[in-house]
Parts: structure tokens; C-alpha cells; sequence
């Protein structure tokens, strides 16, 4: 893989403050032709450093008040793949980690009230075969997040 260099950096940080900003743009902002803005985000796509340009969502404004990061305590390690196939189909967890320590996976779950997140663990979570134990933590809001910075 080839390394980033000023140009790539840049592009990465004007998409970064817009992703949805025209290549001409990106390239007046730069003082560099559409041509190479278009070859070198294909070049960061290609190399997997770019995956995607996709919406934030506010969660908050969807009216989905309540998350938690909860950990998962599996009776077999080894189960874990059949478990995350079975995660993903629940809209709710958003975010799933491989951690070390007490837990083998870490997620984190939206729900719109706290009826809503007992649901999401009671109903769905805690039925997935081979979760010996979940450990939640209630979120009180997000101080920030935010990608890497360059």
C-alpha cells in the first residue's frame, strides 16, 4: 500500500468537514485539477483508507433517547462469529467491538426509552443462543466523536 501523502491528507480532511463536497470544489480549495481529485479519491477507495461516504445520523432527533454500551460475556469464544451474524439483524446495536478483558464483545445499543432498550436486551440480546451474561452501561450523551485526525 502506498503511503498518504499532502494531497491524499487534504482531500481526506475536506471530505472529513463535508463528504458530500463536489470533487471541483475540493479541487479549487486545493488549486489542483478535478482529474487528480477524482484519481486519488478512486486511489483511496481502491485501497480501502476511504470506505464510504455516508450520513451522520442524529439519533438524539430520529427520537432515539436512550443508549448504552453494553458488554457480552459469551459461554464459548469461539461462538462469536455465529454471534455477530446474529447481532447485525438487531437494528438497535449500532456498534459492535472485539475487546480483551471480562467481555469478548463490547456494543453499543440505541433505543427511544428505556421500555424500548429492556426490549432490545431482555427480548433480543439475552435470546441469542451462547451470551452467557450482559454487562450495561447507560450513555448520558456525546461529549464528541470524530475519525482520526490527520
Amino acid at each position: 500500500m502506498e503511503s498518504l501523502d499532502d494531497f491524499d491528507i487534504q482531500i481526506l480532511k475536506q471530505l472529513e468537514k463535508d463528504g458530500r463536497m463536489a470533487y471541483s470544489a475540493i479541487a479549487a480549495e486545493l488549486g489542483v485539477s478535478n482529474t487528480m481529485i477524482h484519481q486519488r479519491i478512486s486511489r483511496l477507495t481502491e485501497q480501502g483508507i476511504l470506505t464510504g461516504i455516508k450520513p451522520v445520523l442524529d439519533e438524539k432527533k430520529l427520537g432515539y433517547d436512550w443508549a448504552a454500551f453494553t458488554g457480552l460475556i459469551l459461554e464459548k469464544d469461539h461462538d462469536s462469529n455465529r454471534i455477530i451474524e446474529e447481532l447485525k439483524k438487531i437494528p438497535e446495536v449500532t456498534e459492535c467491538y472485539y475487546i480483551t478483558g471480562t467481555y469478548t464483545l463490547y456494543l453499543k445499543i440505541i433505543a427511544k426509552d428505556h421500555t424500548h432498550m429492556r426490549q432490545v436486551l431482555y427480548e433480543k440480546i439475552d435470546n441469542i443462543a451462547g451470551i452467557a451474561k450482559t454487562d450495561s452501561i447507560m450513555e448520558l450523551g456525546c461529549a464528541f466523536k470524530r475519525n482520526i485526525i490527520l
